[in-house]
C-alpha cells in the first residue's frame, strides 16, 4: 500500500495526517495539529515543520512516502518556492521550501508534492465533504489570507481572486482576518486578534461589524463568483466557524440580486486541505506512471 502524508500549512498551524490511498479517508490516529507563527524566523517555522512532520510520519517507512502539501499562495507549486511577500511567512519569500524539507528530513525532494490550499481544501469537500455530488462548485476560504478555487467537475483549481478590486481596495484587505482587525480598531481604538476575540464583545459592535462584512463577502460573489455559475457555494477557513453571524444579511444581499445558489459551510475544515492535497499527490503520480 503506498504511504501519503496529507499536510494543511496555514497561517497559524500545520495539520498532518496519514491518508488511506484508496478510500481517500483520514487515517484518524495519525492526526496532528501544530501551532506556527507565521511571523517567526525560518529557522524557527521550518524546525516546527520538520518536527511536526517527523512526528505525523510516524510509522511510515521514508522510502516511497508520499508528502501531498497544501500551502498558500503566491506559490511556485512546481518549485516548491514561496512567493509570499508580505504579512504571514514573509520571512520564507525566495526560499525552496521543497529543497528544504527534503534536506531535513533526509529524503527525496521528489517525494514532496505542494498544490494551492483554497484548491486542496474544495477537492477534500467534493471527496468526502459538504460538496460531494455537486459538478460545478465555487469556494472561498476565509482567513488570514483570502483563497478562491472553482471545481468544473473533474478538478480544483486555484481562482487567486485575492487581489483583485473590491471597494477602494483588493479582496483580500475585506474579506480576510486583517480587515476584522483594523476595522475594530477603527471603531473602539482597541485590538482583537480576529473573530474569535470579537465573539466576546458587546453585540452592538459584532451585528455591526458581521453586517459590513456580510455586504463584503455579498459584493464580491455578485462581482465575480457569479459569473463561474456554480450550482453550490462552498465556505471554509475560521471566519466561516461564525457564518451564523452574517448569514443573514449575506443572504439576503444575495437574493436581491438575484443569485439563489445554496451556501454551505465546510463540513470538515482543515480535514478537507489535507484530502485535497493527498488526492492531488495520487493523481499526479498516477499520470506520470501511465507514461513511464
Amino acid at each position: 500500500m503506498q504511504n501519503i502524508l496529507g499536510i494543511d500549512i496555514g497561517g497559524s498551524h500545520i495539520t498532518i495526517a496519514q491518508v488511506q490511498p484508496e478510500k481517500r479517508e483520514i487515517i484518524a490516529s495519525t492526526y496532528i495539529r501544530e501551532h506556527v507563527d507565521s511571523f517567526e524566523c525560518r529557522e524557527v517555522i521550518f524546525s516546527k515543520w520538520v518536527s511536526a512532520i517527523e512526528r505525523g510520519a510516524k510509522g511510515l517507512t521514508k522510502e516511497g512516502l508520499l508528502i501531498g502539501i497544501a500551502m498558500p499562495g503566491p506559490f511556485d507549486y512546481e518549485k516548491g518556492i514561496s512567493l509570499i511577500r508580505q504579512g504571514k511567512y514573509i520571512d520564507i519569500y525566495r526560499i525552496n521550501i521543497k529543497e528544504e524539507l527534503a534536506k531535513r528530513l533526509s529524503i527525496s525532494e521528489d517525494q514532496f508534492h505542494f498544490v494551492n490550499d483554497a484548491a486542496a481544501f474544495l477537492k477534500g469537500e467534493v471527496l468526502g465533504g459538504c460538496a460531494k455530488g455537486y459538478k460545478r462548485v465555487f469556494g472561498v476560504t476565509l482567513g488570514t489570507g483570502f483563497g478562491t478555487t472553482f471545481y468544473d467537475g473533474n478538478k480544483a483549481t486555484d481562482e487567486a481572486l485575492w487581489n483583485f478590486q473590491l471597494k477602494d481596495s483588493i479582496c483580500e484587505d475585506y474579506l480576510a482576518t486583517r480587515w476584522f482587525i483594523n476595522r475594530y480598531t477603527a471603531l473602539t481604538g482597541e485590538q482583537i486578534s480576529g473573530t474569535k476575540d470579537l465573539l466576546e464583545k458587546p453585540k452592538e459592535i459584532q451585528s455591526r461589524m458581521f453586517d459590513e462584512y456580510a455586504d463584503s463577502l455579498a459584493e464580491f460573489v455578485i462581482k465575480y463568483v457569479r459569473f463561474y455559475d456554480p450550482e453550490v457555494l462552498v465556505i471554509g477557513g475560521n471566519i466561516a466557524k461564525t457564518y451564523p453571524y452574517f448569514e443573514e444579511k449575506f443572504n439576503k444581499n444575495l437574493v436581491k440580486n438575484n443569485i439563489s445558489m445554496p451556501v454551505k459551510i465546510s463540513a470538515i475544515f482543515e480535514d478537507a486541505a489535507i484530502l485535497g492535497a493527498a488526492s492531488y499527490v495520487l493523481k499526479k503520480m498516477q499520470r506520470i506512471n501511465k507514461h513511464i
